[in-house]
């Protein structure tokens, strides 16, 4: 079913700063939207161009997180796939196999991106700034945004734009953890828990009216003792 016919809508909690809480289901309604511009706040309103101008050639997540989410892309992806990685950096967090065509990342920071090995081609684009993203229609078999969802302050016309840029069928894939710069996160993030994270996601997906039923996933390697990791996947719808 398509999720543009019964999209759900929840309820979102006002950014309370010290306060994480769960996102729930409150009604369904067609053709509305719950976020206000303070959802999207941040500590740090500065340029993001200034904050990713010094290059991070680190790990954002645990090794065991890292192993979790390359074995999920391993079940995931397809042979010989064209792949978006978006808001990408230095480590793509791909597996050996299946082998890809291509690997495009867009990032922030060229210097990240061409530490990256994985990807084939590189792009510098501020999705903050400009949503759109600079491919054609139908472009890729799959896209993945790693550790990064939280700080974009115009989700859904991101999403709607990866939906464009993706083939029917093809999926789309979010990761996160519960690490992040702090200060650049959006508020409505901070003011969440894990399971709130999921369902924030997961409404992304749904208000961007281009993919089918969200998935979610909790791909903790050892809750507790690693870093969680979580998943929300979604398909780009087949076009009527």
């Amino acid at each position: 079913m398509s999720v543009q016919a019964r999209p759900v809508i929840w309820e979102v909690p006002k950014p309370i700063l010290g306060r994480r809480s769960p996102l729930t289901v409150r009604y369904f309604m067609a053709a509305d939207n719950p976020f206000q511009p303070e959802h999207f706040a941040r500590e740090d309103e500065a340029g993001d161009d200034q904050f990713y101008s010094i290059p991070r050639i680190v790990a954002h997540i645990d090794d065991q997180a890292i192993a979790a989410l390359s074995a999920f892309y391993a079940r995931s992806l397809k042979p010989g796939g064209d792949v978006l990685d978006l808001m990408s950096s230095c480590i793509s967090h791909l597996p050996e196999a299946p082998k890809l065509a291509s690997v495009t990342g867009l990032g922030m920071n060229m210097v990240e991106l061409e530490a990256n090995p994985r990807l084939t081609a590189r792009v510098v684009h501020d999705l903050n700034r400009d949503p759109c993203l600079p491919f054609a229609d139908a472009t890729f078999d799959a896209c993945l945004i790693a550790v990064s969802v939280q700080y974009l302050i115009r989700p859904v016309e991101v999403f709607a734009e990866i939906g464009r840029v993706l083939k029917p069928g093809a999926p789309c894939i979010v990761s996160f953890s519960n690490r992040c710069f702090w200060t650049k996160a959006v508020a409505v993030w901070r003011a969440l828990d894990d399971e709130g994270h999921c369902k924030l996601v997961d409404m992304y997906f749904r208000l961007a009216g281009r993919f089918d039923e969200p998935e979610v996933r909790d791909l903790s390697p050892a809750p507790g003792r690693t870093d969680p990791m979580f998943a929300v996947t979604a398909r780009r719808a087949a076009v009527a």
